[in-house]
């Protein structure tokens, strides 16, 4: 039988990235204690009152067909939200959709086609060479280096621009590395976009969990509004992501013209988590602080924990929900670190190389567990660099 060629073009870039994953929760139903420290999932629960406005529209009678745009209470709450970085916005500037992953996959078929390229830095979050590959378009990587933290450089953005470039997918604050970009950088970053004429698509879903520095985005700098579009949801945010409600934010003109392209995906987000995230936007919540105090602290316990290592080093994360561990001193790279940690310590790590090349002698560890899992989960990561640097020794 025939087939799309999107589904060549998509083929190893599923589930397959998360394949040590899925081998670590097979371990663990086999009856095998496994300290898992592979995905991005919040470890609160979300707010009692997010829940019981859920239930309530629910049983409100709030289950039937949906505006194709967003509903209206969760389309207010969210041009309220980014009136306080850009006052210009209105309801023609957003759209609705099912999470952060679907509003990137419209948003970027709306961007991009055969014959394109998408700007992304390498490392990058796994689901992105998909999302590149669904619409036809290619990646072209712009190096993030761990000297620089892995911020991205305007200069290197600008060296790896070609005629064939349309859009820079930005990751801000970063997954996997946890880098935020100052304000100079995303100036600087945004100036390169405007000089040739590129779309900036920003990936914002870690925005609240920043440590201590300041969040700063190409969407509020007026010089940069026609050619900026956020992508974000409550999943990080309010630690719901089973709920899958997120949101586009950008310029009217590219909304109306994605408007069909999301109703004859989707039409419309179900009204009863429209209602709840209305309120997730709009009202404080102690969530988000909670997880930046929480994952702040868990990521300087790791480093400590680490402290006596001279082969496996920590890079601290300055948001996010992971800290990366470096173990090319080990003499093994990110994946096969992380395939003997899961067969001979039973810790599940995310492999570096999982994110793009850069990242391939590093270990991406979540910070979603408690203190005491993760500082166990971490000594066992400095056991086996010793026993690993002893036989690298030797071998020497």
């Amino acid at each position: 039988m025939r087939y799309a060629s999107i589904t060549d073009r998509l083929s190893g870039l599923g589930s397959g990235k998360w394949a040590l994953h899925i081998q670590a929760r097979a371990m663990a139903s086999s009856g095998i204690p496994i300290i898992e420290l592979t995905i991005g999932e919040p470890d609160l629960p979300p707010d009692r009152a997010l829940l019981d406005e859920a239930a309530r529209a629910m049983y409100a009678g709030r289950y039937k067909y949906s505006d194709g745009r967003g509903e209206r209470p969760v389309v207010a709450a969210l041009v309220e939200k980014y009136r306080k970085r850009r006052a210009d916005v209105t309801e023609s500037n957003i759209l609705c959709f099912p999470g952060t992953q679907t509003a990137l996959f419209a948003v970027m078929l709306g961007l991009a086609e055969a014959g394109d390229e998408v700007l992304v830095g390498d490392p990058l979050y796994a689901t992105y060479e998909g999302v590149v590959a669904s619409t036809g378009a290619t990646i072209k990587t712009v190096p993030l280096r761990a000297e620089n933290r892995f911020h991205m450089q305007a200069e290197d953005l600008e060296k790896a621009i070609t005629p064939k470039s349309r859009v820079l997918l930005l990751n801000n604050p970063h997954n996997p590395s946890g880098a935020v970009l100052s304000r100079e950088e995303v100036i600087a970053i945004g100036e390169v976009c405007r000089k040739h004429d590129l779309w900036i698509l920003c990936d914002e879903v870690y925005e609240e969990l920043t440590f201590g520095s300041g969040f700063h985005s190409p969407f509020d700098f007026p010089e940069f509004a026609d050619r900026t579009i956020v992508v974000s949801s409550i999943s990080k945010s309010h630690a719901a992501p089973g709920f899958r409600s997120g949101w586009a934010a950008g310029p009217a003109e590219f909304c109306e013209r994605l408007l069909p392209v999301s109703e004859t995906m989707l039409f419309g987000v179900q009204p009863f988590i429209s209602d709840m995230t209305a309120m997730a936007v709009s009202q404080p919540f102690d969530t988000a602080r909670i997880m930046r105090e929480n994952y702040g602290r868990r990521a300087k316990l790791a480093a400590d924990t680490l402290a006596g290592s001279n082969v496996i080093k920590p890079l601290m994360p300055e948001g996010g929900m992971f800290i990366l561990l470096d173990v090319a001193a080990t003499g093994l790279n990110g994946e096969a670190f992380a395939r003997k940690l899961l067969r001979e310590k039973h810790v599940a790590v995310m492999p570096g190389g999982s994110f793009g090349e850069n990242a391939r002698d590093f270990l991406r560890l979540s910070l979603t567990v408690p203190d005491d899992t993760l500082v166990e989960a971490v000594g066992r990561i400095a056991d086996l660099g010793q026993e690993l640097a002893g036989l690298t020794a030797k071998r020497a």
